[in-house]
């Protein structure tokens, strides 16, 4: 086993990652050496690097809060415990996590997707199967649906029987949406989205948006339906109708992953890889990246050409 292991690490807030040598002590207490193969790649590192999240943080640390690989012969999931956020991450060719931080991976699922399973899965379970219930009655809308969460959405709504609708901002993306299990996908800014889906009267909008396209999905939402917000990616201010949103008796939920206590991640993670292994979860992956391309994946993510997830190998 390797004594030093290169990882993507952070010196300083808003800086580029920097990849260097580490060495990696033993493990002590409930700890567990982990050689990885793959880490995921979400959003929210680009918010930890910024220092928007957690800023008082250890520096210099790795970054990466979700991976695959391989501890004391077991395929794992790693993510949790604080990875990458209050303490090393795992965007590295190997670490020492706490056990706790491990989920088993079920048979038949491969390493790259399980990869991506700690962030924008364990979302799309929560979101689509706790919040919304969604079922084979309802008329989904997913906004931002070519995006690393929003195509898990739209494949666990129509793996749920459901009619199902993905958004997004540019032509270039609609296949992949179709791809995903979508019946329809539409290009729509703000201000044209109100006119595209009034007459399919959405019983669930999942909205990583926010901003301008708050109030048209208000709008246009069924009475009694669902609407889950979690992000704000367009911007976080957005105006509601109050009228609408009272007198159609829709319940509006809002979900933050970072939020989520070890007894609920757990079982979350858990019900995410039960779901990507039965094919409930169609992953999709827009890139694998060398760790050494870490900072053009920050740079992808913020100027938005992603479709799916971005993946980067660690074991070489």
């Amino acid at each position: 086993m390797l004594d030093t292991v290169r990882s993507a690490r952070l010196h300083r807030h808003g800086e580029s990652l920097v990849i260097e040598e580490v060495e990696l002590r033993e493990p002590s207490g409930d700890e567990v050496r982990v050689e990885l193969e793959f880490g995921g790649v979400n959003p929210v590192d680009t918010y930890v690097a910024a220092g928007r999240v957690n800023p008082d943080g250890p520096l210099p640390r790795t970054l990466g809060g979700e991976a695959a690989g391989v501890a004391n012969g077991r395929r794992v999931l790693v993510a949790g415990e604080g990875l990458g956020v209050a303490r090393d991450g795992v965007w590295a060719q190997a670490v020492i996590v706490p056990e706790q931080a491990l989920t088993p991976l079920p048979e038949g699922v491969q390493s790259r997707d399980a990869a991506v399973m700690g962030g924008a899965g364990v979302t799309a379970v929560k979101v689509v199967r706790e919040l919304a219930q969604v079922t084979a009655e309802d008329r989904v809308l997913v906004l931002g649906a070519s995006g690393g969460v929003g195509t898990m959405i739209v494949s666990l709504a129509r793996a749920a029987g459901a009619t199902v609708w993905g958004q997004t901002g540019t032509e270039r993306k609609t296949a992949a949406i179709i791809g995903q299990g979508a019946d329809r996908a539409i290009v729509a800014g703000p201000d044209e989205l109100g006119e595209q889906i009034t007459e399919f009267e959405p019983t669930v909008v999942f909205d990583p948006l926010g901003d301008g396209f708050v109030a048209p999905v208000i709008a246009a939402t069924a009475i009694r339906g669902r609407v889950v917000s979690f992000g704000t990616s367009a911007g976080a201010e957005g105006t509601v109708n109050l009228q609408q949103l009272y007198r159609k008796m829709i319940s509006l939920f809002g979900y933050g992953g970072l939020q989520l206590g070890r007894d609920e991640l757990r079982p979350g993670l858990e019900r995410a890889l039960r779901a990507l292994a039965d094919g409930s979860i169609k992953v999709r992956i827009d890139s694998v990246l060398a760790l050494d391309d870490v900072n053009e994946a920050f740079h992808r993510l913020r100027s938005r050409t992603v479709q799916g997830k971005l993946v980067l190998e660690l074991a070489s």
